[in-house]
Formats: structure tokens, C-alpha cells, sequence
């Protein structure tokens, strides 16, 4: 509402004077109101009117050296400057040129203003527990994609602080780690994220300590080591350190299975299997210890894929260890592993993976059939032979298995030269009828 000034009568001295106070009085008690309203900083007295003409960072500034927080003023005024240099490096053109500068937009000023007392306050009181919170509550506030570097200049504050926290049991200084490790990993220092991490997971070791979710911060810790190490171990695959990839990967499987996530484990299981693979094929012989720890592993995937559900998942690890059984020459296991492949992909709308699956399915089932071909063609033997001519002469079940196609129709030509034997007892060639009595 509008101030209701008083009209100024032909009063004597005494009483203009009065009524000029008053009205300075009503005009100063509503402007308190109104920067109480809307989070006006540095008007703290009826009497500081003046500081309205001032820039709202300006009153902020003047309240802080007022109240004595130099060092609040000095970060608040140090962090414009940052921004304000960020902005100049940046250019026109820049996202960050296109934004309000820091000075300008009175939430954020409010929330530093707020936070950066208080933290000086504890701080002064010796309760960096307090530092801590207020801290970390900055960080919460610049959150957004445009203020990150807000972010994480509060996180880098808060890891400092959580160095001089020795009552909590290093809860703290773990949350610290975390977080760090994040501002680590969003600037592509994996290495660095790792460091973070491991520290975070050392320090949550034996520990009940939970977040806002419920979940507890060594499986937190499980997680994001999980991650990195997969991603460090992608980059180390770029250049082909085989060794160190399946090293890395490993700790991978080991954070995997601690995290207690089936996911997780699968995925770790499956990148390391996949690791061993590549490692056997860039030997150009594939080790036999090699195989059967990368066929172990890709084992442990496909569980976890079928409980799961990962029916793409599920295909690509049945394929890779049926062509891992086909190099061996265990058909019958590729031709399994193959077969729930075919399968897997049949849940799938995607009619490539089907095709695909399918000719992996057929080559498998032929190598199959092949193992009894060879098995006869290496006796030699006459049994053998009417085996391999019979069933090859068969054309209504091309696909049956050799030996018993092979068996059963031979065993059919033994029964039939068995009644035409039996037949000629009772009826001599000379025969008028003998070519109609042998139809």
C-alpha cells in the first residue's frame, strides 16, 4: 500500500518540525517493511535510508562489513570478480555472456549472503561442523548447469573443511571425497575421480552411515567405483593395454559384487569377459586359461542377464560365447548357446538381431551334424560308409543327425533285403510273375 504522508498545516516551528519527523518516521517504517518483504539486504535501520540508492550487491557488502563478517565480504566480493573474469574469457556469443552477472540477480546474492555469515559465525566459534553444513547448503543452491562452477567452489570449500572435522568418524570427509570425485569425473579427470573414490569407499568401510534415500554410502562408494574403473578401463582399451584393462576391470567386478546390485555384477562380469576376448584375439591364439576365465565370467553375465530380464544383453553374451565354443570346437555347446540366443532375440522387435541370430543358429546346428560326419568318415569302416551314403541320399530330413538318419535307413534297406531273401525261398527267378511277385 501506499505511505499515507500527513499534509503539512501552517504550524508553528516546533510543530513542522515534528510533523516532518513523523512522516520521515512513516516513509522509513515502510521501506523496513518492504525490504523485510522482499528480502532487501542493508537496510537494518529506519534510519539508513540512503542506502536504497545503492546497488543491491552495495547494501549487501556495507551489511557484512557493518556486522563485522570481513571474511563473507571478502569471498562474496571475490567470487563477482570470478564470475565477471569467467564471463570477459568466455566472450561474446558464450553462454555465460548471455546471462545476468552475479551482482545482478538478488537470490543468489541473498543465498551467499545467508550462508557465507553463518559459516563465518561457526567458524569463529569453532564449530566446522556448522562451517561444513552451510557450505555444502551453497552448493545445493548453485546446483543448476550455468552456476556449477558456484558448485564446485563450495564442494572444494566444504572438502577443505571436512579435513578439520575429527568427531563424526570421518563422515564428513567421506560425503568431501564423494563429492569431489564427482566434480573430478564431469571434467573428464578420471584418474582423479578414482583417487576420490577410493578414499570415499575406504572411509565407508564398516560403516551404517545412510543418505537422505535410505541407501547406504558404501554401496554409494561400490557404485561409483564400478563406474570409473569401467570407464578408465574403456580408455585403456583405446590403446590396446590389455593387461591393464583386465586388471582395472576386476577391482570393476569387486566393487560390483560388494554393491550388491545383480545389474551391476552382470554388466561387470560381461565388460570383463568381453576384456579377455579381446586380449585372446590380439594373441593370435587364444590361451586356454584365457578362454575358460573369459567363458566363466560370460557364464556369470548370462544369470544375471535371464533373472534380469536383458533379453539384448542376454543375445549379445550368448553369441560371443557361442563363437568363443566354436573356435574350441565344442559344437554341441555352441549350438546350445546359440539356440538361447535365437531365442532371446525372438522376445525382441528387431527382425536384423532375429536374421542374425538365425545364421549363427544354422552354422552352429551344421557344425553339430558335422561331429558325427567326421566321427564316420575317420572309421571308414563299411558300416560306417552305407551310414554317410544313406543319409546323404535322404533328402526329407536333411538336418537329422547323421548317425541315427544314417542308421535308421540302412537298418530299412537290411530289412528289406532280409524279405526279398525270405521271398525267393517260395519263388524261383524262372518265375513268370517273379518281377511282379518282387513289386
Amino acid at each position: 500500500s501506499i505511505v499515507s504522508l500527513k499534509p503539512l498545516p501552517p504550524f508553528s516551528t516546533g510543530e513542522l518540525q515534528r510533523s516532518l519527523l513523523e512522516n520521515c518516521f512513516s516513509i522509513s517504517t515502510y521501506l523496513v517493511r518492504w525490504r523485510t518483504e522482499c528480502r532487501l539486504k542493508g537496510l537494518k535501520s529506519p534510519f539508513l535510508i540512503p542506502s536504497c540508492r545503492n546497488s543491491y550487491k552495495k547494501n549487501i557488502c556495507i551489511d557484512m562489513l557493518r556486522q563485522g563478517y570481513h571474511k563473507s565480504f571478502s569471498e562474496l566480493f571475490t567470487l563477482i570478480q570470478k564470475w565477471n573474469a569467467l564471463r570477459e574469457a568466455a566472450g561474446p556469443g558464450s553462454a555465460i555472456w548471455q546471462q545476468e552477472s552475479l551482482e545482478e540477480q538478488p537470490d543468489k546474492l541473498d543465498q551467499l549472503y545467508h550462508f557465507l555469515t553463518r559459516a563465518e559465525a561457526a567458524q569463529r566459534a569453532g564449530n566446522y561442523e556448522e562451517v561444513y553444513n552451510n557450505q555444502l547448503n551453497l552448493a545445493y543452491c548453485f546446483n543448476d548447469s550455468e552456476d556449477k562452477w558456484l558448485r564446485n567452489y563450495f564442494y572444494e570449500q566444504c572438502f577443505n573443511t571436512a579435513q578439520l572435522i575429527k568427531i563424526d568418524g570421518g563422515k564428513k570427509e567421506a560425503q568431501a571425497h564423494a563429492n569431489m570425485g564427482l566434480i573430478s569425473e564431469e571434467q573428464g579427470d578420471i584418474m582423479k575421480a578414482v583417487e576420490h573414490y577410493e578414499a570415499f569407499y575406504e572411509l565407508t568401510l564398516g560403516s551404517t552411515w545412510t543418505d537422505e534415500t535410505g541407501r547406504t554410502y558404501n554401496s554409494l562408494a561400490c557404485e561409483h567405483l564400478w563406474k570409473t574403473y569401467t570407464v578408465l578401463a574403456d580408455k585403456m582399451l583405446e590403446d590396446k593395454q590389455y593387461q591393464q584393462v583386465i586388471k582395472t576391470l576386476k577391482k570393476a567386478l569387486k566393487m560390483a559384487k560388494e554393491g550388491g546390485d545383480m545389474k551391476m555384477e552382470g554388466e561387470a562380469a560381461y565388460c570383463l569377459g568381453l576384456a579377455y576376448h579381446f586380449a585372446g584375439e590380439e594373441q593370435a591364439a587364444i590361451p586356454v586359461r584365457k578362454v575358460a576365465e573369459t567363458v566363466t565370467h560370460l557364464e556369470e553375465f548370462v544369470k544375471v542377464a535371464e533373472n534380469a530380464h536383458l533379453s539384448r544383453s542376454l543375445v549379445d553374451a550368448c553369441i560371443l560365447l557361442g563363437n568363443l565354443c566354436n573356435e574350441r570346437g565344442h559344437y554341441n555347446e555352441a549350438f546350445e548357446y546359440f539356440s538361447r540366443a535365437f531365442e532371446a532375440a525372438n522376445t525382441l522387435s528387431s527382425l536384423p538381431l532375429v536374421d542374425e541370430t538365425k545364421t549363427y543358429y544354422g552354422i552352429a546346428r551344421a557344425h553339430k551334424m558335422m561331429v558325427a560326419v567326421n566321427s564316420h568318415t575317420e572309421a571308414a569302416d563299411l558300416v560306417s560308409m552305407r551310414y554317410l551314403l544313406a543319409w546323404k541320399e535322404s533328402r526329407s530330413d536333411v538336418c537329422a543327425d547323421p548317425l541315427t538318419a544314417g542308421e535308421a535307413l540302412v537298418m530299412k534297406h537290411i530289412s528289406r533285403l532280409k524279405e526279398e531273401s525270405s521271398f525267393n525261398q517260395f519263388c524261383s527267378p524262372s518265375c513268370e510273375g517273379h518281377s511282379q511277385c518282387l513289386q
